[in-house]
């Protein structure tokens, strides 16, 4: 078997005297889709943000195709190939949802400031925004103010901006919160085309059934611990994991009928 793409090894997180995340290891082959549940509290965005370097591991190591990323700024961590999808969406609302992701494309260039100055041309970052527009299905509001838009919408202007920096690792935090039924099943319908492209995927979600409909593979965290991992379906039969994210009682959770193959 080839080496995983993440390996999170014992890594553990404080915030003062309270542990976020405490000794979970877990990896992510390429071409996954891994699924990141638990109850509220559970450590899962404090994990994520480990990972891109958003809050710093108090012990633990953390590698990405075998580099380790424990030294690396939040920059560097991106350069590398990880993007992150916030669940609380902040687009620029003062240029169109086009120039959002323009602005996400040129992140190479923007590095530094002289190398900036020298490539004023934005014709390849456009090139990229329009076919990240197309690959979440917005193409038609690239000229649009993000301001006057819904927020289905602008969940999906959030996952372009993280396409156009070319992750290797796309991480997904709440994507589908806030949205209706029907906004939830197609974003999440979206998010699996995206990996059956290719694309490596962890995704934090609360909405089980979207997220046992489109993953293939589920990690459970629970008071900062890793407490199940494996198959959808068999996790959410465990009984650590119907005690800490279904009060104990079983999991009342059918397999949608159209799963995704």
């Amino acid at each position: 078997m080839t080496r995983p793409l993440l390996e999170v090894a014992g890594v553990t997180v404080r915030f003062g005297g309270v542990t976020a995340v405490d000794d979970v290891s877990f990896d992510v082959h390429e071409g996954e889709l891994l699924g990141l549940i638990g109850p509220n509290g559970a450590g899962k965005t404090t994990m994520l943000r480990a990972i891109t370097g958003v809050v710093r591991t108090d012990s633990g190591k953390i590698t990405l195709r075998g580099e380790p990323l424990d030294a690396l700024s939040i920059d560097a961590r991106i350069r590398k190939g990880l993007a992150l999808s916030q669940q609380i969406v902040k687009p620029f609302r003062e240029i169109s949802v086009l120039d959002n992701v323009v602005l996400a494309a040129g992140f190479a260039k923007t590095r530094f400031p002289m190398g900036a100055l020298l490539n004023l041309s934005q014709v390849a970052e456009r090139k990229t925004a329009h076919a990240m527009l197309s690959r979440v299905d917005i193409a038609g509001y690239a000229e649009q103010s993000p301001a006057i838009l819904p927020l289905g919408i602008l969940k999906r202007l959030e996952m372009a901006r993280a396409l156009a920096q070319n992750p290797r690792l796309l991480l997904l935090d709440e994507p589908l919160a806030g949205l209706n039924s029907n906004e939830s099943e197609a974003l999440a319908t979206t998010i699996a085309d995206i990996n059956r492209q290719g694309l490596t995927i962890i995704l934090i979600e609360h909405n089980l059934g979207e997220i046992l409909r489109v993953s293939r593979r589920l990690l459970v965290m629970d008071n900062g611990r890793k407490i199940a991992d494996g198959v959808p379906m068999t996790v959410m039969s465990d009984p650590s994991v119907r005690t800490a994210y279904l009060g104990g009682e079983p999991a009342h959770v059918e397999t949608p009928s159209h799963v995704l193959d």
